[in-house]
This record gives structure tokens, sequence and C-alpha cells, in this order.
């Protein structure tokens, strides 16, 4: 089982290196700033569903040894 601190730690480990692709990627897709400001905080705002989906499959015992 993993501890919450590990769980937090992977999850803005992940977060930032998408944070730095997201704006990026979302701008060349859109060419608009606004629209690359949404969408950007809205990656950002996943980062709470990503750590809690985390702790859901921790408590699940199947596909662990």
């Amino acid at each position: 089982m993993e501890t919450q601190k590990r769980t937090l730690v992977k999850t803005i480990s992940w977060r930032v290196f998408g944070i730095l692709f997201w704006p990026i990627f979302s701008y060349k897709v859109t060419g608009s700033l606004f629209e690359t400001g949404i969408l950007t905080a809205g990656y950002v705002g996943m980062t709470v569903v990503y750590y809690y989906h985390e702790r859901l499959w921790d408590k699940i015992k199947w596909g662990k040894k």
C-alpha cells in the first residue's frame, strides 16, 4: 500500500511534467491565449481528480502481488 504522501508527490510530479507540455500543445492547437488559459486551468484542476483516483486504486487489491 502506498502512503498518501507518496501519492501526492507522484501526482505533483506528473502534473509538473504535464503543465510544462500542455500550454504549448493547446496554444498550437487553438492559437488563442485565452483558450489556452482555460484549457490549462482545467488541466491543473484535474490534479485533484488524479490524486483521488490514485488513492482509490491503491485500495483495490486486484493485480497486486
